[in-house]
């Protein structure tokens, strides 16, 4: 059962309105009901700096929070921050949100290079450590390619064989050639290389507060059934 309204009106109040729009976009793609647990990465690298200070990341933490409280009934997300390696695996709750990000980033040390395939390795070793059936979608945030591509795809090839879907979301430039990889993640041969597409991707832009609440979960959630469908059909997916 997901977060009711009730609850969320009383654990954070604030998220209501993006707890409806995300429940709409859920309805409006066939997942109303559906259970999911619902996973946040987000990159801590040298160039991520300005998107920490104007909100950016702390405004994607709440948005996922109000499309988690739609698909699972604990009310907290686990986050996994990365650069050259994983500068944190914590979470962020409903009761704490407000502030969360900066709370965590002040704990933090210096920000590194983009290394994508430690921080799939840390969100697979937490799904699997905490024993759930349950579907993922991992909302994983990055405003660059990896420093280590190879590895990147093959943990994405490697994941494909678990019930968890990646939804890759850019911030930055649309035209940057820095997405090419994503790009060639989202269109990896299925079966020559993993046996179902199991991740999406799609820009957020320059700023990706200015993005509609609305669309953005559109689009997050928009490979997500198709995935499932394969995923249940190949029995990764109970």
């Amino acid at each position: 059962m997901p977060v009711s309204l009730e609850k969320l009106e009383q654990r954070a109040p604030a998220l209501v309105s993006l707890y409806k729009t995300a429940g709409v976009s859920l309805q409006k793609h066939g997942l109303h009901g559906q259970r999911a647990a619902v996973y946040l990465v987000v990159d801590y690298s040298g160039s991520m700096k300005d998107y920490y200070k104007d909100g950016s990341v702390q405004a994607l933490a709440d948005r996922v929070l109000g499309l988690s409280a739609n698909l699972d009934d604990d009310g907290t997300v686990p986050v996994v921050f990365f650069s050259t390696d994983v500068d944190a695996v914590t979470d962020i709750a409903l009761e704490n949100h407000h502030g969360r990000i900066d709370e965590i980033v002040s704990g933090l040390g210096h920000m590194g290079k983009t290394s994508y395939h430690l921080a799939m390795d840390a969100v697979i070793d937490h799904y699997l450590d905490s024993g759930s059936t349950d579907p993922a979608l991992v909302v994983f945030q990055t405003d660059g390619g990896p420093i280590n591509k190879p590895a990147a795809e093959r943990y994405l090839c490697k994941a494909a064989k678990l019930p968890l879907f990646w939804q890759f979301i850019g911030f930055g430039n649309k035209r940057s050639s820095q997405f090419d990889f994503l790009r060639k993640l989202d269109e990896l041969a299925v079966p020559a290389k993993r046996p179902v597409d199991n991740a999406g991707f799609f820009h957020a832009g320059l700023d990706p507060r200015q993005v509609p609440d609305a669309e953005l979960y559109d689009r997050m959630v928009a490979e997500f059934p198709q995935w499932l469908a394969a995923a249940r059909a190949q029995g990764i997916v109970r």
